[in-house]
């Protein structure tokens, strides 16, 4: 759940009273399906949760059946997840209250329209500025389609329970409808049995479009548009949210993700927001009875409707249907060509025809006093296709360095120019990719010579690249980014691939290389990088033809199990930092793509806050950043939803691009040289348990459902990009998805408290600078804020009973070092906050997890008895189904676990 909950929200007596009804339900559809005994069971278990007494839980469970185990773990897990869509309709609910009430909240854009609108430069930044969300693949959400189905329709039936209340819906029915639902979530498969395809990736995600990202994003960008109107400012162009999409592009790691899937992806989308638009279209035919005998129409109304295959006689005085049945057509056939490439007239070549029709029509309105009739449908329809074309959202390529590396050196071999490119010096690299970039026309791959698989499935990759950008319109795709950048030869061997499929030559590049600099040490290295590169003739003129823009993508997931969450949060900052003077120098926009997670220890937690604390000018007029798994269901599940996170996006960023809130720079430096100490201090003191100390990989493999969460099928990709039995090939998303699961947390704040407690043990005057930091520095504040979340989260007893899964005492020490460590932590975070518990400024939070706590500890330890069962062999067939369920269960009442 966004932890930025409106301010004004008192409705803590609404959610619980839900939270009864669907826990009443849920009890008494389990009864009915397990019988009054076996219910007894699951309430026993309840209470013992609720009086904290986990010795007896623990002990219960282990008693109970691994028949008796099915029920008790879906229960468990089905109770978190209504508790969720209980607050996420009270969410729903209050965005529309306080938006039709004109209340203020923390993100709302009028009021941020207000402060922008003081600056000189007003309409500069409200014409230019563009907030991408990118939807990625990376789901840990593991529930199937059809369970995500089911908490939409019971979504839909708690928006209706105030109505119930006034006695505007009938109560029997309601209640009948809601039951329903709720035993066929029971008596539903909960996870998915066979693993995702990444054709099921992209039409999972492009289901949120239909559902609200489109209806979000229209209604957003109008009042965007009337906001700024009212200061006298005209908006013509602005497009403050677009959408990015990873899914069908990203092959960084994913064997499956092939030309075929990136085709699929551009296609999907194409349909979706073209049956959109027809869907639109129809409407506005029924809706538009105009009669030439009532009002005039323009003459180029008058050619479409000529064109028409609309003869009915009832249609011959009514040239606006006639129009829009002429348009309708053109759509229909500009879908069947995208299809199937089947050629049928008339069709539109590009959305820029398609809003020309559209233009025509609001000229003959505007010129034949219809101004009223330009409302609603219309007026969404005309936005729409301003903000999504014929695409809907722009794909991303990504791969890694390495394979591209391995993919030119083979090109060069082949064309007889370096047989051994991939031994050369990095200086000679550059030299001899330039040449071929800047002086040799032939294309490296017309040989005869036999070429690899690899070769031929990235060839075909960039092939389908160039076609669909031909056939759908150059935002189709606008950036391929390079995973592990390392050195300017990663990035001029993107420009060699791209060159050969025509996508690039010495003057123009049709897609931007992007960077990604993800690890400690290329985080380090970065400036250096991409002030060589961005100096090189070839790239200036690059950035010539991209209006000198150049995106950087920083990756928080890598470099935070590469060096722990401070050194981390802070090497990303200062990156950003000196990035951007660098691009201040050389006259280039740098622009940043944030690759966050859902957890803090993947740069996840308040979105808002992560980008009010972004370095001041490191936000020029455009910033993108990853959704992902869970995240994109809690924020864009329903329209409201969707509309207050993309609206607290655009509000932030606004709010960042304007506002300075450290304006003494001596000051700032001081914090930056503090900075720097801690975090080294962090880095080390992390580095020492992960890397080097002779028991900890043993404990993580033991004490965590690492192995159960890799043969979970939650998503497309492996877990890993070697083996599971090692740390530093393990995706991140394993990685923090298990620390979340044993309740350690670890990712979010280990190394946090020892460097802090470092500092203050220095100077007496320590503390007081670090509580000053944390009030007047938005960075700082974000940083700790993040920590004291995950640790409330976390369970340290809950997590010994994980370490009680390992097998010897020199894995059990590495709990007695985490202990330590998460104490103290807390105690600094506390101090420093000048607070007494966890969560003191986040009521809602912890509001929130006092609902669900006690069903996942329970969870927790169903998990812990399930793994010994497995893990000794006294189990069932269906045991490692039912860890799932926890893992699903755990996730789902945490959040945020992916």
């Amino acid at each position: 759940m966004n932890t930025n909950k409106l301010e004004n929200s008192n409705h803590k007596e609404v959610i619980q009273e839900e939270v009864t009804i669907l826990t009443e339900l849920l009890a008494d559809t389990t009864k009915k399906m397990v019988g009054q005994s076996t219910f007894a069971l699951i309430e026993e278990l309840t209470q013992l949760a609720q009086e904290k007494k986990y010795s007896l839980l623990e002990e219960k469970i282990a008693t109970i059946s691994n028949e008796e185990m099915e029920v008790v773990a879906r229960y468990f897990s089905v109770l978190p997840l209504l508790i969720n869509i209980s607050e996420d309709v009270d969410l729903a609910y209050e965005v529309n209250l306080q938006n039709n009430t004109n209340q203020t909240y923390l993100g709302k854009l009028s009021t941020t329209i207000d402060q922008v609108a003081v600056s000189e430069s007003a309409k500069e930044i409200l014409e230019n500025l563009n907030v991408v969300p990118v939807l990625t693949a990376h789901p840990t959400q593991v529930q199937r389609k059809t369970m995500l189905g089911l908490t939409q329709q019971i979504h839909v039936l708690l928006r209706k329970h105030r109505d119930v209340k006034l006695g505007l819906i009938n109560q029997d029915k309601w209640y009948d409808d809601l039951r329903r639902h709720i035993e066929l979530i029971m008596q539903t498969d909960m996870i998915r049995e066979k693993k995702l395809k990444v054709k099921n990736e992209i039409t999972n995600v492009t289901e949120y479009y239909d559902r609200s990202l489109i209806t979000a994003i229209i209604n957003l960008v109008n009042e965007y548009k009337k906001l700024a109107a009212k200061y006298g400012i005209q908006l013509e162009q602005a497009k403050p949210i677009t959408m990015g999409m990873w899914i069908g592009g990203d092959r960084d790691g994913n064997p499956y993700v092939t030309a075929d899937t990136l085709r699929l992806s551009a296609i999907t989308q194409g349909e979706v927001i073209l049956n959109y638009y027809i869907q639109k279209i129809q409407q506005l035919y029924f809706a538009f009875s105009i009669s030439t005998s009532q009002a005039n129409v323009s003459a180029a109304v008058i050619q479409m409707a000529e064109k028409s295959k609309d003869q009915s006689v009832f249609r011959e005085k009514e040239l606006y249907r006639k129009a829009f049945s002429y348009i309708e057509e053109r759509l229909q056939n500009t879908l069947a060509f995208l299809l199937d490439e089947k050629v049928v007239e008339p069709r539109y070549l590009s959305a820029g025809d398609f809003q020309a029709d559209l233009h025509a029509i609001k000229k003959s309105l505007l010129a034949n006093n219809g101004e009223a009739l330009l409302k609603g449908d219309f007026q969404e329809l005309l936005l729409a296709v301003d903000i999504f074309g014929f695409y809907l959202a722009s794909i991303d390529m990504r791969q890694d360095s390495s394979v591209l590396e391995a993919c030119v050196a083979e090109l060069l071999a082949g064309a007889n120019i370096e047989k051994d490119y991939s031994s050369l010096k990095e200086e000679k690299k550059i030299h001899l990719l330039l040449k071929q970039l800047e002086e040799d026309p032939r294309i490296l791959s017309a040989t005869n010579v036999e070429k690899s698989e690899l070769l031929q499935k990235e060839l075909a990759i960039f092939t389908t690249a160039r076609k669909l950008k031909d056939q759908m319109g150059e935002e189709i795709i606008k950036q391929h980014i390079i995973s592990h950048s390392e050195s300017v030869s990663d990035l001029l061997e993107l420009a060699i691939m791209l060159k050969e499929v025509g996508l690039l030559d010495e003057n123009r590049s049709r897609v931007q290389i992007v960077p990604l600099f993800e690890t400690i040490e290329d985080l380090d290295q970065s400036k250096p990088i991409m002030a060589y590169y961005l100096q090189l003739p070839l790239v200036q003129r690059w950035l010539a033809h991209n209006r000198q823009y150049q995106e950087i993508m920083l990756g928080y997931s890598d470099s935070n199990k590469d060096g722990g969450y401070l050194a981390s949060g802070w090497t990303l900052y200062k990156a950003q930092n000196e990035l951007t003077q660098l691009g201040e120098e050389l006259g280039v926009k740098i622009t940043f793509f944030h690759g966050r997670g859902g957890t803090v220890g993947r740069g996840g937690g308040s979105s808002y806050d992560a980008i009010t604390s972004q370095p001041f000018n490191s936000i020029k007029d455009r910033i993108r950043l990853t959704e992902q798994g869970e995240v994109i269901g809690n924020k864009y599940g329903n329209k409201d939803a969707a509309y207050y996170n993309l609206e607290m996006l655009i509000s932030a960023t606004l709010g960042r691009m304007v506002t300075q809130r450290v304006t003494d720079e001596t000051q700032l430096k001081h914090y930056r040289v503090v900075m720097d100490q801690i975090a080294k201090n962090s880095y080390q003191f992390y580095r020492q348990l992960v890397f080097e100390h002779p028991g900890f990989y043993d404990y993580f493999f033991a004490a965590s459902p690492i192995r159960e969460v890799s043969s979970l099928n939650i998503g497309s990709r492996p877990a890993a990009r070697k083996t599971i039995t090692d740390i530093s090939g393990l995706r991140a998303i394993p990685w923090v998805f298990s620390w979340s699961q044993n309740r350690v947390m670890l990712p979010g704040w280990y190394g946090v408290g020892s460097s802090f407690k470092a500092f203050i043990d220095e100077d007496e005057n320590n503390l007081a600078l670090l509580q000053q930091m944390y009030q007047t520095w938005p960075f700082f504040h974000s940083l700790l804020s993040n920590v004291d979340m995950v640790l409330s989260k976390s369970n340290m007893y809950i997590a010994r009973q994980y370490a009680c899964l390992c097998t010897n005492a020199k894995e059990r020490e590495v709990y007695d070092l985490l202990l330590a460590e998460w104490e103290k932590t807390r105690e600094v975070i506390l101090a420093i906050e000048g607070q007494a518990e966890l969560l003191a400024d986040n009521s809602y939070l912890k509001a929130s997890l006092d609902y669900r706590l006690p069903y996942f500890n329970v969870l927790n330890y169903v998990q812990i008895e399930l793994i010994k069962r497995l893990r000794s062999g006294e189990h069932s067939e269906n045991t490692e189904k039912l860890i799932h369920i926890t893992i699903n269960g755990i996730a789902t009442g945490l959040r945020n676990s992916g």
